[in-house]
C-alpha cells in the first residue's frame, strides 16, 4: 500500500514536508522550515513526526527556506539519504542554507548580549556546520522532464515551475500511482526566468494556493517602483525594500534598471544588504539555461541587466552598520522579505518610525511574521526585543508576487491533458486553500481535498 502524509504547508504557506511512503521505500518531497506564528517556529524544534533516518531519499521543488530549511535539522535527526534537485537550485541552495544558519547563529548571539531571549543561553536552531553537512547530500538532475530514478521502485520527473532559478513541479511515480508536485507556481510573463510548463498527466496533483482567494493587483511592479521612486526622490526619503533574497531582490534590481535606462527615474544609491541576496544575482546571472527571451535580448546590449547605475552591496555586518550613517534619498532592499529576521530587523528599528521613510512590500506576509503586522497598519511593533512606533508611509505592490494568483493557477491546471484521481491543496491560509480548491471543483468538478497537518491519505 502506498501513502501521502502532510507535515508542513497545510493550513500555512510554510513548512513544506510531504512524505510519500510505500512497502519498499520513503521519500520525503520538500523540508522545509516553519515561519510566522509561534506555535508554527516551535515545530521546527520538535523531533520529526516519523523517522528521519528511516526516509531513502529528499525531493527538493525549490531553495527557499520554507521549502529546504528544515533539512539540516533533517540530518542531524538521522537522514543520511541523498537530496535530488536541479542545477538552479542546487546552486541556490549552496547559497540559502549556510546564510540560514549564520542569520540564526547572529540573532541567537544578538540575543545573548543583549539578555533579551526568554532562555538564555539563546541556542540557534542549527549551525552552518549542520548546513553544509546537508549539502554534501545533494544529487544534481536534469530539470526538463527526463525520467530519474530516486530509490526502490520511485522515479522522478523535474518540470520548470517558473517561480525561482531552479524551482520545479516534480511527478513522482510509484508502482502504482503517479503524484504531481506543483511546487510554488510563478507567474506567468515575469522577469527573468522561463514561465511554469505544462502540467503532465498524474493520478494525484498536489497544488499550492497561496494566492488561492485573490488576484494580483492591477498596478504593474514596474510602474509602481516608477511611482516609489520619484516620490522618494522628491522628499529626500529612504525606501527599505523587505525582500526575499532569492527571486525578488533580483526582480526588483532588473526592473529599477530598466527604469533608469529608461530614464523613467532619477539615478538613486541602491544598496543591497544581504550578501545571499548579492550571491544569488551571480547565480541567476550565470544560469542562462532558465532565462527567458526578454533577460536574453537584455544581455545584448548590457553584460549587467541585474545591476542598476549606482548600485553596491554591504557585505559585512559593519557595511550594513555604516549604512544607517548614510543621508538622503536612496534605496535599500534587504532581507528576509518577511522581516522575520535578517538585517532588514536593523533597518526597521531605524527606518519603521521616520514619518519621511517609506517601507515597500513586494511579496506575501505570512501570518505572524513582522512584516504582515507592519503591513496590516499595527501602530506600534516589536522588534529585536524593542517596541516601536510605525510612523512610516507603507507600500504595497501586490503584483511582484512570485506565486500564480488563482485565475493563473486556473490557467495551469488547464493545461493537464486529463483530470487527476484526487487533488490536494496546500500551502496556503485557511481561507485561501479552501477558496482554491472550491475554484477547482467549478471549474473542472475535480475530487479536492484539503489536508490538515498529520493527515494521511491512501494512493490505489
Amino acid at each position: 500500500m502506498s501513502t501521502l502524509s502532510f507535515w508542513g504547508a497545510a493550513g500555512t504557506v510554510t513548512g513544506s514536508k510531504y512524505l510519500v511512503e510505500t512497502d519498499r521505500a520513503r521519500v520525503l518531497i520538500d523540508c522545509g522550515l516553519f515561519q510566522g506564528l509561534r506555535e508554527l517556529r516551535e515545530r521546527n524544534w520538535q523531533p520529526p513526526s516519523f523517522n528521519a533516518a528511516a526516509v531513502n531519499a529528499v525531493i527538493i521543488t525549490h531553495a527557499h527556506i520554507d521549502h529546504t530549511g528544515y533539512l539540516p535539522r533533517f540530518v542531524s535527526h538521522g537522514f543520511r539519504g541523498p537530496v535530488y534537485c536541479s542545477r538552479g537550485t542546487a546552486d541556490l541552495m549552496r547559497i540559502l542554507l549556510p546564510d540560514s544558519a549564520r542569520l540564526q547563529e547572529e540573532e541567537a548571539d544578538y540575543r545573548n548580549r543583549h539578555q533579551i531571549a526568554k532562555h538564555l543561553p539563546a541556542l540557534p536552531l542549527y549551525t552552518e556546520q549542520d548546513a553544509n553537512a546537508a549539502l554534501q547530500l545533494l544529487q544534481v538532475v536534469p530539470n526538463n522532464g527526463q525520467q530519474i530514478p530516486i530509490t526502490n521502485g520511485i522515479t522522478a520527473e523535474f518540470r520548470s515551475a517558473g517561480h525561482i532559478l531552479g524551482s520545479s513541479q516534480v511527478l513522482v511515480r510509484l508502482e502504482n500511482a503517479s503524484v504531481l508536485f506543483s511546487g510554488d507556481l510563478g507567474k506567468y510573463d515575469t522577469p527573468i526566468i522561463l514561465d511554469p510548463a505544462p502540467p503532465p498527466a498524474c493520478d494525484y496533483l498536489v497544488v499550492e494556493s497561496t494566492y488561492g482567494n485573490r488576484l494580483h493587483d492591477v498596478e504593474r511592479p514596474k510602474e509602481a517602483l516608477e511611482r516609489i521612486i520619484k516620490e522618494a526622490a522628491a522628499r529626500n526619503s529612504v525606501v527599505l525594500v523587505p525582500a526575499f533574497a532569492v527571486g525578488r531582490a533580483q526582480e526588483l534590481l532588473y526592473l529599477i534598471r530598466e527604469l533608469e535606462d529608461e530614464n523613467k527615474i532619477p539615478v538613486l544609491p541602491v544598496i543591497v544588504d544581504s550578501p545571499m541576496a548579492a550571491a544569488a544575482t551571480r547565480a541567476y546571472a550565470g544560469r542562462k539555461e532558465e532565462q527567458d527571451e526578454d533577460y536574453v535580448n537584455a544581455l545584448k546590449t548590457n553584460p549587467t541587466p541585474l545591476r542598476t547605475h549606482s548600485m553596491t552591496t554591504a557585505s559585512s555586518r559593519d557595511d550594513s552598520k555604516r549604512l544607517n550613517s548614510l543621508q538622503g534619498a536612496r534605496v535599500i532592499i534587504s532581507a528576509s522579505g518577511m522581516m522575520n529576521g535578517g538585517r532588514v530587523l536593523h533597518h526597521a528599528l531605524r527606518v519603521l518610525p521616520d514619518e519621511n521613510a517609506i517601507v515597500v512590500f513586494v511579496g506575501y506576509q505570512a501570518a505572524g511574521t513582522l512584516g504582515r503586522r507592519v503591513s496590516d497598519g499595527e501602530k506600534q511593533v516589536k522588534v529585536l526585543g524593542q517596541w516601536i512606533p510605525v510612523r512610516c508611509q507603507i507600500e504595497k505592490i501586490g503584483g511582484f508576487s512570485a506565486h500564480v494568483d488563482w485565475k493563473e493557477e486556473i490557467r495551469w491546471l488547464e493545461g493537464m491533458p486529463s483530470a487527476p484521481k484526487r487533488v490536494f491543496i496546500t500551502h496556503g491560509e485557511p481561507d485561501a486553500a479552501n477558496a482554491m480548491a472550491e475554484h477547482i471543483r467549478e471549474r473542472f468538478g475535480w475530487t479536492v481535498e484539503v489536508p490538515q497537518y498529520g493527515e494521511r491519505f491512501e494512493l490505489i
